[in-house]
């Protein structure tokens, strides 16, 4: 029999919260992390708030000689990754290092890096750009630089998406623990608040350009008018249900069930396919829709996406049929660390038995979702269903579940 994935270690930098505490009880109180961007003067761009990580310091957790080479996304993954690691208290040195892998998500890249660089090569010349440019840009740095600096030679690799691909790297890493590896670090962040990233964002025509935190991002409410961007995300430790409990790990939760799909062409007639990921992935974790206690949406704040994502849910759960909640209200949607993060705060919901809110919103009627607003709601929580759209029409869903209700 394939082995149970579970999470045993979280590491999370969001724009609210670093650490697990810190974010726990930020989401907690409904605290917001948005606000009028400060790593560049946003004036001239027409959206001007972001999801920005505060108060971390990379020299205070990094060795002096990995700051040159590496982007904020990367320094913030290397963190995020110790802290997983301690977390799950596991020390990589100890393990076998073909039995650890990693395999993350990325959307962009080192994007803040890499504008340096260039504003290096056009001002000074070619002799000024850093060698390091050649991977501190590319996709798969997270997933190379954690490997190095932890010694995990196993299966890697990296999931190149928006949203969506928080939830595909996690569901590969369940893949290879099945196949007999050890230890799997998964998840994704990124970070690109930098003139250049900002311009490349603002090309999909879908970040909110309002000057008020309060009234940017508003998913389900008729006041929608896109969303606001973030960084940060998640670091997750999967290993085997099996190994977590041979030396007594606590153990968050487990991955019980994914799904994936890409919507059809534009103007094709054919139905989004964020339903058919649903039931592909609870008929994956062999879960009926009524044992699932709190949906994690997508979350869009673009009224057409919108309304896809409610129908779907409706379709599956019926009107007002299970309690819905975006968290990432709090923090702007942070690409590929949207997912993660919210597979983290799935994880602390069924610990804490306490289903986050969505803030800031008036939900619109016509939407017909019990949407968590305002206040967090204690409620058992036992399974929640993550979803997660990508920006070109991808499609992920995953379930996560307290181990207790697994069927082994």
């Amino acid at each position: 029999m394939s082995s149970t994935a579970v999470v045993s270690g979280l590491g999370i930098a969001a724009p609210n919260g670093l650490g697990v505490q810190a974010f726990r009880a930020a989401t907690r109180a409904g605290r917001s992390g948005i606000g009028r961007v400060t790593r560049f003067d946003p004036s001239q761009y027409p959206a001007k708030l972001a999801g920005e990580i505060t108060g971390f310091a990379a020299e205070d957790h990094l060795p002096k000689k990995l700051l040159p080479q590496t982007d904020r996304m990367t320094r913030l993954a290397l963190v995020a990754t110790d802290w997983a690691l301690a977390d799950a208290d596991i020390r990589p040195e100890s393990l076998p290092e073909f039995d650890m892998g990693v395999i993350t998500a990325s959307s962009a890249g080192g994007f803040e890096f890499g504008q340096g660089e260039l504003q290096n090569l056009w001002s000074k010349g070619g002799q000024y750009v850093s060698a390091y440019q050649s991977f501190a840009w590319f996709y798969a740095v997270n997933s190379g630089q954690i490997s190095i600096r932890n010694g995990m030679k196993g299966p890697s690799g990296v999931l190149v998406s928006d949203q969506a691909g928080g939830l595909d790297a996690v569901a590969q890493a369940r893949r290879q623990i099945r196949k007999g590896t050890g230890l799997i670090v998964s998840g994704a962040v990124d970070a690109s608040i930098c003139p250049w990233g900002w311009v490349a964002q603002c090309t999909s025509d879908r970040l909110s350009t309002s000057d008020r935190p309060s009234a940017a991002y508003l998913p389900f409410d008729s006041a929608a008018s896109g969303h606001v961007s973030g960084e940060g995300g998640a670091i997750l430790i999967v290993e085997s249900l099996e190994n977590a409990r041979a030396r007594d790990a606590r153990i968050y939760g487990e991955i019980a069930g994914y799904g994936a799909t890409f919507d059809p062409k534009p103007g094709s007639g054919r139905a989004p396919g964020l339903r058919k990921a649903i039931e592909v992935a609870l008929a994956d974790a062999r879960v009926r829709p009524e044992e699932v206690d709190v949906v994690f949406a997508d979350a869009a704040a673009v009224s057409t996406l919108d309304r896809a994502e409610a129908e779907a849910i409706t379709a599956v759960f019926g009107p007002r049929g299970v309690p819905v909640t975006a968290p990432k209200t709090m923090t702007g949607r942070l690409y590929s660390g949207a997912a993660a993060l919210d597979l983290a705060t799935a994880f602390l919901a069924i610990e804490d038995g306490l289903i986050p809110p969505t803030i800031n919103i008036e939900p619109a009627p016509g939407y017909e979702l019990d949407l968590v607003v305002g206040q967090p709601r204690t409620a058992s929580v036992d399974t929640v269903l993550v979803l997660a759209r990508g920006h070109g029409g991808f499609n992920s869903a995953m379930v996560v579940r307290n181990v207790l209700c697994g069927r082994q």
